[in-house]
Order: structure tokens, then C-alpha cells, then sequence
């Protein structure tokens, strides 16, 4: 079966989508926080911990979204790091700028996954009209990956952040 995605967004420069995980909190958090194997699970997108494998506060992290000259880069510092629960990050990019958060709650029979986007949007009133031509398509890649994601995560195995 198929998880459902649920969108809980607050406002409209925020992106927050949930999704459920039949894997306890600590499985989800190691999958969530395995950044170089994220492009297992999220579509189109390489992604790298860098300064201290993007672990613990002042960590970082590069992620590769595309291909060729349409790719995008996001370049991230890790604000925040509550193991298993919660990886904060602040986008520092030319391009991407805002704040992060992913998320990972206790529910029975397993736990859930919750990430959201809260960007600084450039340019203004063209910025947060680019945004809203852009978003449904971000929301559709970044859903897609969830789902991925929620199928993905129960058979991770690796270390626990």
C-alpha cells in the first residue's frame, strides 16, 4: 500500500508535508538523517553531508536537485540536532534560502516523518509570485519522495545518527 502524504503547511512560503512510517522512531530517524543515501529515496537529488557529516550543530550539508544546468544546489548548516527526533537546518545558498526542519514523531505501530521547508523568499512580491507558480510542482517532487521514502526507511540499515 501506497503512504499517504499529508500537507500541513502553515502559510504560503512554507511547504510542511507528513507521512506515516511502519518503522520505530530511532529506524526512521537513521533513514531520515543519512544524507548520502537520500537519493535512494528523493527524487532527482544527490545529497552529501559535509562538514562533520552533516551531524550535530554546525554540521553540513549539499544536496544536488536536477540534472546538467538546470540542477540546483542547496547548501545547508545544521542549526539544530535533537537525536531521534529532530534535524534542523538554515539554507545558506546564493539560491535557496530559509530554514528546515525533519521531523520524526512517535505514532502506534511505528512513527512519522514530517518535513518542512519555511523559505526566505527573494525579490519580493515577483519572488512569492515565482513561488506560487513553483510550489505545486516542488510539492509534487518532495510527496513523491515521501512516499518513496516511507517504503524506503523500515529496511534501513545503518547507524543512528
Amino acid at each position: 500500500m501506497t503512504a499517504a502524504v499529508r500537507d500541513t503547511s502553515a502559510g504560503p512560503a512554507q511547504l510542511r508535508l507528513e507521512v506515516d512510517v511502519d518503522a520505530p522512531v530511532e529506524r526512521t530517524w537513521a533513514a531520515a538523517t543519512d544524507w548520502d543515501r537520500q537519493g535512494e529515496w528523493m527524487l532527482a537529488t544527490t545529497v552529501r553531508g559535509t562538514v562533520n557529516d552533516g551531524r550535530g550543530v554546525g554540521g553540513g550539508i549539499r544536496a544536488t536537485t536536477g540534472v546538467g544546468p538546470l540542477a540546483v544546489v542547496d547548501t545547508m548548516e545544521v542549526t539544530g540536532w535533537d537525536p531521534p527526533h529532530g534535524a534542523y537546518v538554515r539554507h545558506v545558498g546564493r539560491l535557496i534560502r530559509g530554514r528546515a526542519a525533519f521531523e520524526v514523531r512517535p505514532r502506534p505501530g511505528g512513527s512519522t516523518f514530517v518535513w518542512t521547508e519555511d523559505l526566505d523568499l527573494p525579490l519580493g512580491a515577483l519572488g512569492r509570485l515565482g513561488f506560487r507558480l513553483l510550489r505545486p510542482l516542488f510539492g509534487f517532487g518532495l510527496r513523491f519522495s515521501l512516499r518513496r521514502f516511507a517504503a524506503w526507511a523500515p529496511g534501513h540499515v545503518g547507524g543512528t545518527g
